[in-house]
């Protein structure tokens, strides 16, 4: 599935993630004592799940031929009460009908990122060779 190596050295926060032959740089803002150089953890968790929703969306649509022209999804973090929440908020274009709608806001529920997140997952650490 998939893999990613992520590397710090001692500029403040700045990391440099690699995965699936790319480089993407994460960093923490100045008000948390970053640099601002990329985007922070809980940035790149919402674009992960952003993007799965809406690739999703666009597969499951093409898959039906449904005139789905584009979707926007909108996501925010937040912590209330102890508890940790992502608002999601979809934004569809195109000539759908009610059903349709609806059927594509159920798939949001059902997308990889979704399921993972919402079912939890196992996280094992332990030293490398």
């Amino acid at each position: 599935m998939a893999r990613a190596i992520a590397h710090i050295g001692t500029t403040d926060f700045k990391t440099t993630i690699e995965v699936a032959g790319r480089t993407v740089i994460a960093d923490e803002p100045p008000d948390n004592g970053g640099q601002d150089a990329g985007l922070a953890p809980y940035d790149l968790l919402l674009a992960s799940l952003s993007a799965c929703t809406a690739i999703t969306l666009r597969m499951y649509a093409e898959r039906k031929q449904w005139p789905l022209e584009a979707a926007e999804v909108s996501l925010h973090f937040y912590r209330e009460d102890g508890a940790e929440i992502i608002d999601r908020k979809v934004r569809f274009t195109g000539p759908l009908d009610d059903a349709q709608v609806k059927r594509l806001l159920d798939i949001c529920e059902r997308t990889p990122v979704t399921l993972t997140l919402k079912n939890g997952l196992m996280i094992n650490t332990r030293l490398a060779d």
